[in-house]
């Protein structure tokens, strides 16, 4: 599978958020877009990444983004996790691994000596026109903030 690069045009998509609301890709033309993907909601580098965008939304809407958090967790687990931490943007319920696909971050990882197919942690930095600018590949969770607005 192709992971989108730098210069690639995202595909347009649509999949619901924790709310059940569905979101696409065009709902974001004309704004710069941040899309970070995680393997699991709730788990503890999870959040702490999460949590890291959340606390700087301000800081990020400033420079001008908008940020999509993307799993191929359940709408009911989307929806606990944002709950419980009050992230301020939209976290996409991605279970058919749509958004995943399209994006290229689905594979085989590593954990712990043992191999498995998952999401790999990485974050597209989207601009007006809806072609990716930046991929942070190695996304450090407490300072993720920071990868994306140093470029």
């Amino acid at each position: 599978m192709q992971t989108l690069k730098a210069g690639d045009t995202v595909p347009d998509f649509t999949v619901n958020d924790q709310d059940g609301n569905a979101v696409s890709l065009s709902d974001y033309k004309g704004k710069k877009l941040v899309v970070f993907f995680y393997p699991k909601a709730s788990t503890p580098t999870c959040t702490v990444e999460a949590c890291n965008l959340g606390e700087n939304y301000k800081a990020l809407q400033a420079a001008g983004y908008e940020i999509l958090g993307v799993s191929a967790d359940s709408e009911k687990r989307q929806s606990n996790f944002r709950n419980k931490f009050d992230f301020p943007y939209p976290l996409l319920a991605d279970t058919e691994k749509e958004v995943i696909n399209a994006f290229g971050v689905w594979g085989p990882k590593k954990f712990m000596g043992r191999e498995f197919d998952g999401i790999h942690r990485k974050t597209f930095i989207i601009n007006e026109e809806g072609v990716v600018d930046r991929v942070i590949d190695k996304v450090k969770a407490k300072i993720h903030t920071d990868q994306i607005l140093s470029d």
